[in-house]
């Protein structure tokens, strides 16, 4: 099967974004003090800065999913599928809490282990593989499911025995093993699992031919689009929080689309995913400049989310010095980045300079490590960064 550009792209633009948010959240004046999506404290620039942030872990969740249904069809072995994705989810959560982990929080003691995005998709392809017999009809409806159905698990009391010992499953939590190790749910595997089957049933539409592959993206982005907005507007299922009236109608629009992430809603995953479909809509059979440098950064995603963590570490490392602190004034330990506690920071606009900056860096980087993956297809290994 020809590999479909506009995955790579919406990939690669998601994750661009992404290294925004990253950026932000090291570097950001408020960022240790403020939630950017509190409409009681935020300003427009830095609502809009951290919402848009939100496409980028459903649509690489989602992705994921239809990148492994595309591999499965490529191969038609499913023994030899099943190992892989065992193998790879395996090796993903190891990564999670080795590499990514120090990346995260530079504190070679590792207090925290901190389960994020990678171990979700490692853990749901190690869930995947189990399902390979399955139909991708049935694994999507299962997958639809979990998805439009977990919000109702908010009527559970998981603060009590015996749901407590399941909570990890469905809900981010924190659990302080000892004193000085702690150990984090941030995505929860559930909730997730459930985006990335989806997207695994989603794969048979990028065997289409491309004009019915287009229309049958924009009618999933529309619809999702609106299937959020009515079910927003009623204001009775999808979201644990609703929305309500604020002080003038641009607040009461980021009321409305102030959705929940930790686990993510109902709402969160249409209104994120309805906009991916739209982005592979319009990228679909569309050749330019713009889609080819961005599908630089979509083409190793894993290479991408490894390296852009350490730079930006360490960018934010070289900020807290040129502000005047030192190596005494560094915090490290559970949620912490081994940033001052007060004292650094940037603006938003200088966030964004900076976060430009990286991706201008990572591009070449990316760039080679693309080049070197097509030059060693025989290298089986590369498949798993």
């Amino acid at each position: 099967m020809k590999r479909i550009h506009a995955i790579d792209f919406t990939r690669g633009l998601v994750m661009v974004i992404m290294a925004l948010d990253h950026t932000r959240d090291l570097m950001h004046l408020t960022s240790l003090t403020l939630n950017p999506t509190d409409l009681s404290s935020t300003t427009p620039a830095l609502f809009f800065t951290r919402w848009i942030t939100h496409l980028c872990a459903p649509t690489f969740v989602f992705l994921s999913g239809t990148s492994a249904y595309l591999s499965y069809q490529n191969q038609k072995n499913t023994s030899n599928a099943q190992s892989f994705l065992r193998s790879r989810g395996l090796w993903l959560i190891i990564l999670e809490f080795t590499v990514i982990s120090f990346a995260l929080w530079f504190d070679i003691r590792f207090k925290i282990l901190f389960f994020q995005v990678i171990g979700a998709i490692g853990l749901g392809f190690i869930i995947l593989s189990f399902m390979l017999k399955l139909s991708s009809k049935t694994i999507g409806i299962i997958g639809l499911v979990i998805v439009f159905g977990h919000n109702l698990l908010q009527l559970v009391p998981f603060n009590e025995p015996p749901f407590v010992y399941f909570s990890f499953l469905f809900g981010p939590n924190v659990f302080p093993i000892t004193p000085d190790f702690t150990f984090a749910i941030g995505y929860p595997p559930i909730p997730w699992l459930g985006i990335m089957l989806v997207g695994f049933a989603c794969g048979k539409v990028f065997e289409l031919p491309l004009e019915k592959r287009k229309r049958t993206l924009l009618q999933l982005g529309l619809g999702s689009l609106i299937l959020f907005t009515i079910l927003r507007f009623i204001n009775v299922y999808g979201d644990p929080v609703k929305w309500t009236t604020q002080k003038d109608m641009l607040f009461t629009f980021f009321s409305f689309i102030n959705v929940n992430k930790y686990p993510p809603s109902l709402l969160y995953s249409l209104i994120t995913l309805g906009i991916m479909f739209l982005i592979l809509y319009i990228s679909d059979g569309v050749k330019n400049k713009f889609i080819d440098i961005i599908s630089v950064y979509g083409k190793v995603p894993l290479f991408y989310y490894l390296i852009h963590w350490y730079i930006i570490h360490l960018t934010m490392f070289a900020m807290v010095f040129l502000q005047g602190a030192t190596w005494k004034d560094l915090a490290f330990g559970p949620f912490q980045f081994g940033r001052p506690l007060t004292g650094t920071g940037v603006s938003l606009p200088i966030t964004y300079l900076i976060w430009f900056g990286i991706i201008l860096l990572l591009y070449p980087l990316c760039r080679w490590y693309g080049k070197y993956k097509d030059a060693h297809r025989d290298n089986k290994w590369l498949r798993y960064l």
